[in-house]
């Protein structure tokens, strides 16, 4: 029986990954919410419920390097135009086991489901829970084929003070499954907190968003 794309994510959050051997499996998506592409050492996923064939046959047709083909712009910008769908950045993608105990920072959970951080949140996860700290914002929730998704907000006048380190370490002890973080490679200090607080990098993604 063929993985699916949970079983993906959830073997490449213990560490193992696709075998890194140029290729690029496609999955159907996990639901109609989210399509698009991870990319792996040396091994790529589609996951779209398009044609896996007019998948192969566009990537075959590009002009560059195999194993960039699936993040290629070309390749993403026909992706897009199949689908109708937009997209914002490749992301990089972290993971972080959850800690025991009581998160090390003072949090209190949202409960106005009209929060602007919980509205934004829904338009791309579900079952969304946000806490507040004393200058800053966590918010958890379950995005691609399910995985549980975590993003902080830090307000401008306390940023690069390790607010947003302390968060996403807080986020680990408040779950009892892997969390997954999507971070914009330009992003230095976010990419330097979430790493500081344990999460791994385990590979790429375009998420191509339903208009």
């Amino acid at each position: 029986m063929a993985p699916t794309l949970r079983d993906i994510l959830d073997a490449a959050a213990r560490g193992d990954f696709p075998p890194a051997d140029g290729g690029t499996t496609v999955v159907p998506q996990a639901c109609r919410r989210d399509a698009g592409v991870l990319s792996f050492t040396a091994h790529s996923v589609v996951f779209t419920d398009e044609d896996p064939h007019w998948v192969r046959e566009t990537l075959r047709a590009l002009d560059c390097d195999a194993l960039a083909a699936t993040m290629n712009p070309r390749f993403l910008a026909a992706f897009m135009d199949r689908t109708g769908r937009t997209a914002e950045t490749i992301d990089a993608v972290l993971v972080g086991s959850p800690l025991p105990g009581e998160p090390p920072l003072a949090l209190t959970e949202i409960e106005d489901a009209g929060h602007p951080r919980i509205g934004c949140a829904r338009g791309r996860r579900d079952e969304v829970r946000a806490w507040t700290a004393d200058g800053g914002v966590l918010v958890t929730g379950r995005g691609i084929a399910g995985r549980l998704e975590v993003s902080v907000e830090v307000d401008e006048d306390v940023r690069q003070r390790g607010l947003g380190r302390r968060l996403v370490n807080a986020a680990r002890h408040l779950v009892a499954e892997p969390l997954w973080a999507q971070v914009s490679p330009g992003n230095a200090r976010s990419m330097r907190a979430f790493q500081a607080a344990g999460y791994r990098p385990v590979g790429a993604e375009a998420l191509l968003i339903a208009r």
